[in-house]
């Protein structure tokens, strides 16, 4: 499956948000999205032991390896453009310390930004970028 799938929590503000900023800077199309809500979260995920149920990170499919937490969001960040391939840099930073920060801002996500009723509905032009 040559696929790049973004995992996220489709009732999050937040994460809505990031989604769409992420929609916005995929220039090429390389990227589809889908809640973990959703039936291919359901289907794709257990076959990487993560119960999509019990998620509270971005989750990445990229071409057969799955990535999570920080790890997940700078994965993302190569395929948004030259400019955003040097946030990749971030990587140096040890996993332990970005995780943390990371793990801090989930934890508090809903606190902060709020949580919807259900999952976003992409526009029509939006639509092909999305799996559920």
């Amino acid at each position: 499956m040559n696929e790049r799938i973004v995992f996220f929590d489709g009732v999050c503000n937040f994460c809505n948000f990031w989604v769409q900023f992420a929609l916005k800077r995929d220039k090429k199309d390389l990227l589809k999205f889908a809640p973990l809500q959703g039936k291919t979260a359901h289907e794709l995920l257990p076959k990487f032991n993560i119960n999509p149920e019990h998620i509270t990170s971005v989750i990445f499919y990229d071409n057969g390896k799955v990535y999570s937490e920080s790890d997940a969001v700078l994965r993302v960040s190569i395929y948004f453009g030259l400019f955003w391939k040097i946030f990749y840099s971030l990587k140096i930073i040890p996993s332990f310390i970005r995780n943390y920060i990371y793990n801090w801002i989930s934890r508090s996500r809903y606190k902060w930004f709020g949580r919807r009723e259900s999952c976003m509905i992409p526009t029509a032009n939006q639509r092909k970028k999305f799996l559920d």
